[in-house]
């Protein structure tokens, strides 16, 4: 059953143009292809990247945290209450005015003390500023750092400057080092991203952090190419090369996907920005 499924999703006539196989595409003649297994390597280097964001959050971020006056707030902590703390982790963060009252005859506590006791405790569960500049600091350290090795790897490519280029030969285009480190680092780092989901700042309108530095580097690249561009020698150019295939179907779907993510972000930005300068925030 495996297998069948195995061969059906690499059958080449989904991922290839025709009269094309997989073994156009074996190393040979000193040319190296992409290869799936080359993705193995992100997991250990995802492991890695965790270890080095603890270390650049406890050795730069936090002494920054200093240099910048960012001070934590002093949270005044829940008195120990088993009841309270039971309803609370199984039940719900927020109880409404009839449960505050159940409540206050189960404990012994009164309304207002129940009330008292969830608001610090919520209080508590909050990251502190201290973890949100942190946890910044790492993310905008990494794509600042991931868009300057980007364009310093592509500038001096023809397909850099004529986006015809990026179809000249494929898809037997063998891969530069300078690619290969730098989707697999990429990758890598969006790995160590989701592992550490549980224990990172969760964030309002599907994570608006994320959004803002991917968003930065889309509007780096958006200095070389503006998006329709890009759609536009995804969509167009290939044709004339090659008869259509899901392969080609797959990939702008993809793409299309992408765009709409980055109009997205683009419009949670300006609301963000039109917040903070109107002072609502």
């Amino acid at each position: 059953m495996f297998q069948t499924l195995y061969s059906y999703f690499w059958w080449e006539r989904l991922w290839l143009p025709a009269n094309l196989t997989w073994a156009d595409l074996e190393d040979r003649d000193g040319r190296v292809y992409a290869k799936a297994s080359d993705l193995y390597i992100t997991l250990p280097l995802a492991f890695l990247f965790l270890v080095v964001r603890h270390l650049f959050e406890t050795y730069v971020a936090t002494p920054l945290a200093g240099l910048l006056n960012v001070k934590e707030k002093v949270r005044l902590k829940a008195t120990p209450n088993a009841v309270l703390e039971k309803f609370y982790a199984a039940t719900t963060k927020h109880p409404k005015q009839a449960e505050v009252e159940m409540l206050s005859k189960k404990s012994g506590c009164t309304v207002r003390q129940v009330e008292r006791w969830f608001r610090r405790r919520r209080n508590q569960d909050r990251p502190s500023l201290l973890k949100k500049f942190r946890e910044a600091s790492w993310r905008f350290t990494f794509y600042l750092i991931a868009f300057i090795a980007g364009m310093a790897v592509i500038v001096d490519k023809p397909w850099f400057y004529d986006l015809r280029e990026v179809w000249k030969g494929y898809p037997i285009q063998s891969m530069l080092p300078s690619q290969y480190w730098y989707y697999m680092i990429e990758l890598s780092f969006y790995w160590s991203l989701l592992f550490s989901i549980a224990s990172d700042v969760k964030r309002k309108v599907g994570g608006t952090g994320r959004a803002l530095g991917d968003t930065g580097r889309a509007l780096g690249d958006t200095g070389r190419a503006r998006g329709e561009q890009i759609m536009h020698c995804t969509v167009f150019y290939p044709l004339d090369l090659y008869p259509a295939f899901f392969g080609y179907y797959f990939f702008n779907f993809m793409m299309v996907v992408l765009q709409s993510l980055h109009i997205f972000w683009a419009y949670l930005i300006i609301r963000m920005a039109q917040k903070f300068i109107t002072g609502k925030v």
